[in-house]
């Protein structure tokens, strides 16, 4: 209780100094800014006032409020993709002032010294750090693997973020672990982000209206994770006209519906996508085993449902499911002696996402906004290994049936509410705070087994077993102006976690600040601290999706981390933006599996598998962005370094983390040629992984056994990942034909992955060449892939 009671007093003095700067003249403006077209509330917009110098922007909501210190205003509102709006107004003699505001989108092909001079939130006056927002369009522009646009790929090359496995989803920030990345839908924890066994994520473009990724500064709102947050926010449904869109790729289509229920009133969006890779494969399976048949496929489906009560109230239903499958089935019949046999095989692998929000926005006054949320978070894993034997005496028609299953389950099951507030007292304060309960209920490995035969049954179940945790949040933070130059952002981040008999408490500070060093550039510099009461006992085997997610207990502590971070950020003018960042993050409590550890079928607790250690990581970002334009991209470049150090792993001695890569280049460009014709590219050079091969191989034979004519094998290593794999670099293109048709609109997307056929590392292993000498060798992946989609809109 002592750390409550001092995040108590901490907020008591950032809600003092707001309180007591609060001027009895001033003037409240607020509003939403949406889409004109389609009604859809845009995050993050710029809203600036040029008469007191005053900037905020909208919320996740498309709400904004500022309280001003005249009254009058000149509101400038701007938003990448949309024309700037500009207006004047004398404000409300009783202090508040309603102004909604529709941005029109704005014409690619105009030319780009039209925006000249727009306000758009530029970066160096945002006193947030280490964060990007991405464009949806970008996403949807840039090349991807089979055509299949893919956001966790996007987001692998931006600076401070480094992919995994060549083709893979998956990403690492600053030298943290998959399991440190805080990945939202509508503010909702999604543990699992792949499909396909990894090579793609579980995010549908088509369904996305916002993604914002932040790498250090984090808000007091956010905490549970160690090293990111990605806040993908979905679209709300079309308020004005009924539209669609959809596409067909290699192998997966898709297809989104959205419009109005009552106009400008109610919308809904459902969006839905399919691989069928099951049914193109099911022909060669059955022409090589009619007995049998085989598969995989994935799917996703967003929902939501939106209703404007009035103005100051609103209520959203939203809804995601996601589900992976590979099966085996099969069936062989034969007779012999008099008896029949009939064999059935069913065995399948499967794992998915299912969330569901439920959430009321209220504006309580002008200067408060509040968002009351209700959160269901599911992720699933689950292997069945099925057997039926069914014999049948042909003389007398009386029949045995053995059965055998086994079933391998992995999950976990979130339930919680939380109630969020966005306060603007006065003039210089920009006040969030807000609280959440959230219930986890863990099954991280159970393991059953069914055997019956001739009426009789046997099961057992073993493992580890069920546990509820309950997860309290409370926060507070203040973004605060001192004088024209310094904005300082303070907050603080309390949370508790109680498991079976362990109550974890942690107070977790967020200080950020800005100092404009003139009217295009300034300095920033942050420091958080981060705890997480979740680890993840991550599958070394490469593809498996079998990663088990697992609460703190009295033995094994939560990970904690802190980070600071130093910046420049430059605005160049005509869109052009320049950001420089470094950093150092510290990270205590980290597990790992011992060496020879399983993740499956076991008997022992998963705390016997694991070792406790510590990491830590520093580098240097830059990223040159062009926002605005034909032209579209950003050059990015990372260097760092990254270790960890386990007292039972590599002899207690620090070594290189996987994904320890000292440089990282990443080129996109997307380019608009005329109103028919547009291209995309990527490069990307890194360098190559840290991986653990021998040194040495000797031939032993058993003393035991000294007169048998055989040896076994003995590999000696010298420390863990005492290698690198070759650099990594690839580049793709691609090039789109966009035509409008009597109903609406139609594309063709060419794509080209790894356009020069580079053979990248994807792992590797000691064999012989022709002359049977022994050599390492390594195996690629993917080779030069050719891709063609069709995507439509009316």
């Amino acid at each position: 209780m002592k750390q409550f009671s001092v995040f108590l007093l901490a907020c008591l003095g950032l809600l003092s100094l707001s309180v007591n700067a609060q001027s009895k003249g001033s003037y409240t403006v607020n509003g939403f800014v949406t889409d004109s077209q389609t009604g859809e509330k845009l995050i993050s917009a710029y809203v600036f006032d040029q008469v007191s110098q005053q900037g905020t922007t909208t919320n996740a909501y498309g709400f904004f409020s500022m309280t001003l210190p005249k009254d009058s205003v000149a509101l400038q509102v701007s938003f990448i993709g949309y024309r700037p709006y500009l207006q004047g107004s004398f404000l409300n003699k009783r202090g508040v002032t309603e102004m909604d505001v529709m941005l029109v989108p704005d014409d690619i092909l105009l030319e780009e010294v039209e925006v000249v001079g727009v306000r758009a939130g530029e970066v160096q006056e945002r006193t947030q750090m280490s964060s990007v927002n991405l464009d949806i369009k970008t996403v949807k522009n840039l090349p991807v693997l089979l055509g299949e646009t893919d956001l966790l790929k996007v987001i692998q090359l931006l600076p401070g973020v480094q992919s995994g496995t060549e083709g893979t989803s998956g990403f690492y920030v600053r030298g943290g672990g998959p399991d440190q990345n805080l990945i939202l839908i509508d503010g909702v924890p999604v543990y699992n982000v792949s499909h396909l066994f990894g090579f793609f994520s579980v995010f549908n473009a088509d369904a996305i209206n916002n993604v914002q990724l932040i790498k250090g500064g984090f808000p007091a709102e956010y905490g549970g994770r160690l090293s990111s947050v990605l806040d993908v926010r979905m679209k709300e449904g079309n308020l004005k006209e009924w539209k669609a869109e959809g596409a067909v790729g290699v192998i997966s289509s898709k297809l989104t519906l959205e419009g109005p229920l009552w106009k400008d009133r109610t919308s809904m969006l459902v969006s839905g996508r399919r691989t069928y890779l099951d049914v193109l494969t099911q022909p060669i399976i059955l022409a090589n085993n009619p007995n049998g048949t085989g598969g995989y496929y994935f799917y996703d489906l967003n929902a939501k449902i939106n209703h404007k009560i009035n103005r100051n109230n609103q209520l959203y239903l939203s809804f995601y499911d996601g589900k992976d499958e590979a099966y085996i089935r099969y069936k062989e019949t034969w007779e012999n002696q008099g008896f029949r046999s009939v064999v059935k095989s069913d065995n399948s692998l499967s794992w998915g996402n299912r969330i569901a929000t439920a959430r009321w926005n209220w504006i309580i006054t002008p200067q408060l906004f509040s968002n009351l949320t209700a959160t269901y978070s599911r992720y699933r894993f689950i292997t069945d290994l099925n057997l039926e034997d069914t014999q049948t005496d042909l003389a007398t028609g009386q029949s045995n049936v053995d059965r055998f299953a086994i079933t391998y389950l992995s999950q976990i099951e979130d339930n919680g509410a939380k109630w969020d507030f966005d306060y603007a007292p006065s003039p210089n304060h920009a006040i969030k705070f807000g609280a959440s309960f959230t219930q986890h209920a863990y099954d991280p490995g159970v393991n059953s087994i069914t055997f019956s035969s001739g009426g009789n049954s046997i099961d057992t179940n073993f493992g580890s077993f069920s546990q509820v945790a309950n997860d309290y949040v409370a926060y507070l933070q203040d973004d605060w102006k001192i004088g024209d130059r310094l904005r300082v952002n303070a907050g603080i981040h309390f949370n508790g976690f109680q498991v079976e008999e362990v109550n974890y408490t942690s107070l977790q500070p967020r200080l950020s600040a800005r100092y404009l060093l003139s009217e295009k550039s300034s300095l920033k510099w942050s420091y958080v601290q981060m705890v997480q009461y979740m680890h993840l006992l991550a599958n070394q085997t490469i593809g498996l999706p079998t990663d088990l997610w697992v609460p703190v207990t009295a033995s094994i502590r939560p990970q904690e981390a802190w980070q600071t971070a130093i910046g420049y950020a430059h605005n160049l003018g005509e869109g052009w933006e320049l950001t420089l960042e470094g950093y150092y993050k510290d990270m205590q409590n980290l597990i790992e599996y011992k060496d020879g550890a399983s993740f499956l079928f076991g008997f022992e607790d998963w705390q016997q598998k694991v070792t406790v250690g510590r990491g830590w990581a520093y580098g240097a970002e830059f990223l040159l962005e062009k926002k605005t334009g034909k032209t579209t991209g950003w050059l990015g470049y990372t260097w760092a370094k990254t270790m960890r150090q386990f007292d039972e792993i590599n002899f207690g001695d620090p070594y290189p983390y996987t994904y320890d890569r000292r440089h990282d280049v990443s080129l996109t460009m997307s380019h608009q040629f005329n109103e028919e014709w547009s291209g995309g590219l990527v490069w990307v050079y890194g360098t190559g992984r840290a991986t653990t091969l021998p040194t040495r191989k000797y031939y032993a034979r058993p003393e035991t056994f000294s007169w048998e004519p055989w040896y076994y094998t003995i590999e000696q290593v010298q420390g863990r990942n005492n290698f690198r794999e070759p650099a990594y670099h690839r580049l793709d293109l691609s090039v789109t034909r966009t035509k409008p048709t009597q109903w609406g609109e139609q594309s063709w997307q060419f794509g080209l992955y790894n356009a020069y056929n580079r053979i990248n590392i994807f792992f590797m292993d000691f064999g012989y060449d022709d002359f049977n000498n022994r050599v390492l060798k390594g195996y690629g992946l993917f080779p030069m892939i050719p891709s063609v989609s069709y995507a439509f809109k009316f």
